[in-house]
């Protein structure tokens, strides 16, 4: 037994036991190439985080022997997560070895309750309960009990594999009938690659000349998870909405933070950008074949769209101008092109350093495995935000009542505009809302 001392001297998290868990079924041995879009995230770590209040009729040993129970099948179809991540020697890429090594099943407890943990602050409190994993690790499934009953749920996988909209991020399950998709030739380069100076843009790989802008001078990044209420998320909807035209929630939520963080850069700055990432899976229609490998397709399908606006701009503008301008942004490319494009200029820079953020959204995930819901699910990251540019990551709250929630890599200065507008969208996570106390 071991001991992981989580950086707090009142959260110790110790591990009871780590073992592999295999597929139960006879799996090849084979090699599985990634595709161009796997590459965009690089192989970095990340994690679905899930925490759940105490079983109203089980134990904890119940909880473990259910995933010792179900992973075997689970594994059965999403079989990549069995093998291992290693680089290709003579690319420098990397490849995934599908060998049925087995999957990481890690059981640890904690001596506190989850009511004493600080659910506001990101990086002094789940990312502690976690437990670090090996780099080649495909999927490492972290379950920790705690003092008053609750356990954590840390799935913890490569961005090479998998993106957070892939069913396994977000159910562990599948459809009825269905099987996954694992075949990453659908995504191929044409040759020669041809893309856009947009995208080249939009997608340009690191450089220190691009790292700092005026609120990056005095301040670095603060952590956040937030929660957004259903009706906070209602009424900027119908504030963002005019002429017929509604607002969807991603497009009234990220008007509001766009002029937010306008009012935060003042005259300091002329513009300000906001970003999106785009899951491509309901996007690609033009290719019969494509479209239907996309329906189970596991693996990274997104892409960034970027609007820039003048801070003039955004803080005259009324919040429906906003929405259109984010609605323009999101709905105006030809994804087909555009997925092709990314392809295309991926294969032309695999041998450099690239800009990368986590994908995500705004997606209902199944966290009832037979012991009730989840009160918290927080995607997590090995990643940085870049200097220049904030992150925030939304996801539906497992509660099912329209709520979301927000981890928020932002400067101190936006965080605290957040936190003080009235009437307060964005609230810190405790563990009273959370119902924990």
């Amino acid at each position: 037994m071991a001991s992981i001392i989580a950086g707090d001297d009142q959260l110790h998290v110790r591990v009871v036991s780590r073992r592999l868990v295999k597929a139960s079924d006879s799996i090849k041995p084979h090699v599985l190439a990634v595709s161009n879009l796997d590459l965009v995230p690089l192989s970095v770590q990340g994690s679905l985080f899930v925490i759940y209040p105490k079983p109203p009729t089980a134990d904890f040993a119940a909880v473990v022997a259910a995933f010792e129970a179900g992973l075997p099948s689970l594994l059965n179809h999403f079989f990549p997560f069995a093998g291992r991540i290693v680089t290709d020697p003579s690319s420098g890429l990397p490849e995934v070895h599908c060998n049925n090594q087995g999957a990481e099943l890690v059981v640890g407890e904690a001596g506190v309750a989850l009511a004493s943990l600080d659910y506001g602050n990101m990086s002094a409190c789940l990312r502690k309960v976690q437990l670090p994993y090996g780099e080649d690790m495909a999927l490492s499934v972290q379950v920790v009990s705690f003092a008053c009953g609750g356990f954590t749920v840390a799935w913890g996988t490569n961005h090479v594999l998998v993106d957070a909209r892939s069913e396994l991020m977000r159910s562990g399950a599948l459809a009825a009938g269905s099987r996954p998709n694992h075949d990453r030739s659908v995504f191929r380069p044409r040759v020669p690659p041809s893309y856009s100076a947009p995208l080249d843009e939009a997608f340009t790989p690191l450089d220190s000349r691009r790292q700092v802008n005026v609120l990056t001078v005095q301040q670095s990044f603060v952590q956040r998870t937030y929660y957004i209420e259903a009706s906070d998320i209602a009424r900027l909807r119908e504030m963002a909405s005019r002429d017929g035209t509604h607002a969807t929630r991603v497009q009234a939520v990220s008007a509001y933070l766009w002029k937010a963080l306008a009012r935060v850069v003042g005259t300091a700055d002329a513009a300000c950008r906001m970003g999106w990432w785009v899951d491509g899976r309901q996007r690609l229609t033009a290719a019969p074949d494509l479209r239907a490998a996309m329906r189970n397709y596991v693996g990274n399908v997104v892409t960034f769209v970027v609007r820039e606006a003048s801070v003039p701009e955004l803080l005259g503008t009324p919040l429906p101008g906003v929405a259109a301008m984010v609605r323009e942004a999101i709905t105006a490319p030809d994804y087909d092109e555009r997925f092709q494009e990314l392809v295309d200029w991926v294969e032309d820079h695999k041998t450099h350093p690239a800009v990368v953020v986590s994908a995500g959204g705004a997606s209902l995930a199944d966290t009832d495995f037979g012991f009730g819901r989840a009160v918290l699910l927080v995607p997590t990251s090995a990643l940085t935000a870049r200097l220049c540019a904030g992150y925030v990551q939304t996801v539906v709250n497992p509660r099912a009542d329209g709520s979301w929630f927000a981890n928020a890599v932002v400067w101190p200065r936006l965080a605290a505009a957040l936190e003080s507008d009235e009437p307060r969208v964005f609230k810190p996570v405790t563990a009273e809302y959370l119902g924990l106390l």
